[in-house]
């Protein structure tokens, strides 16, 4: 298995995605597109992961390469890779397929519960995420559900938490991912959006809990299990 990921910012990393890789001694390489490093060739890697950053997907005035990043997910969605998005990556996917990406109703910073949506036809995968997951949410925007695709999940203040299309591309609008040593350089770098509202926690009771951090791994290993399964003959 050879796993390429996009690197938007030098604090968001595959963080515990790394482990499940090396466990399946998965090759990984990436693209530190902050860095303005070349993108590969689609043939050189089975699986894409696109992961978050504190940028919005519409900023390319400011972010050059979201562009060709763009053209780049959508030619390896289109090749029948699999992909999985996380956070920013989510929304670049659901752009890509021609769904709408805006801002939320409010930030969702903190721990707080999704539930499995009703109409998921993936029985296994609702099991995977059970009847409701405390995950980790860091993000303003959100998207519509791009066509041929179903929703995964919702949470009280964000209806569409992710979606999966065809079987092999995955978008999580939520983090399971995230280590305590990654939230911490999260916290660190995005301080300011640490401000006084419902859905915003702040550091210290972010940080409180270190099982939630071993629960939403074990998930994440879980869901990149069923994913690979699902890609096998």
């Amino acid at each position: 298995m050879k796993i390429h990921y996009l690197q938007h910012v030098p604090f968001e990393d595959l963080g515990s995605i790394a482990a499940w890789a090396d466990a399946k001694k998965a090759k990984i390489t990436h693209t530190r597109l902050f860095r303005d490093e070349r993108l590969p060739a689609c043939a050189d890697f089975d699986w894409l992961i696109v992961m978050g950053g504190p940028m919005n997907i519409h900023e390319e005035n400011r972010y050059p390469w979201l562009k060709r990043e763009k053209e780049f997910i959508g030619k390896a969605i289109k090749l029948g890779k699999t992909v999985l998005g996380i956070c920013l990556g989510a929304q670049l996917i659901a752009d890509v397929l021609g769904a709408e990406v805006y801002a939320n109703g409010e930030k969702e910073i903190g721990w707080f519960p999704i539930k499995p949506a009703h109409d998921l036809q993936d029985r296994l995968l609702k099991i995977i995420l059970g009847p409701e997951l405390e995950a980790m949410h860091w993000h303003g925007d959100t998207f519509s559900i791009p066509d041929q695709a179903v929703r995964l999940a919702s949470s009280e203040v964000c209806k569409n938490q992710g979606f999966i299309y065809k079987n092999r591309v995955i978008a999580l609008q939520f983090h399971l991912e995230t280590t305590a040593a990654s939230l911490k350089r999260l916290i660190s770098n995005c301080q300011n959006e640490l401000t006084q509202a419902p859905h915003i926690q702040n550091a210290a009771e972010m940080q409180a809990d270190a099982g939630r951090f071993r629960r939403i791994n074990s998930v994440m290993s879980r869901l990149l299990d069923h994913l690979d399964a699902k890609q096998r003959p």
